[in-house]
């Protein structure tokens, strides 16, 4: 988990992509522990209400929301 918190700038790619299944506390360890202190840039072309299906656990879904969320910007870009 180290790793993931030193770099100033993260970046998680095409999060949804492939399902997380068992590994979503691991993604939220990461994420708490860079909260308020460095940026993270997430992409993904899943909308938020699916987060608790992609990462198999609602809870930490909004856990890791919650924390991502907080004091963000956000970007939707939506296909027409």
């Amino acid at each position: 988990m180290r790793f993931y918190a030193g770099p100033s700038l993260l970046v998680i790619d095409e999060l949804g992509y492939l399902l997380l299944l068992g590994e979503a506390s691991a993604l939220f360890q990461v994420i708490s522990q860079r909260y308020g202190k460095t940026s993270i840039i997430l992409t993904t072309n899943r909308g938020v209400a699916s987060w608790g299906e992609v990462l198999g656990d609602t809870t930490v879904a909004a856990a890791m929301l919650d924390r991502l969320l907080y004091r963000q910007l956000l970007w939707a870009v939506n296909r027409g």
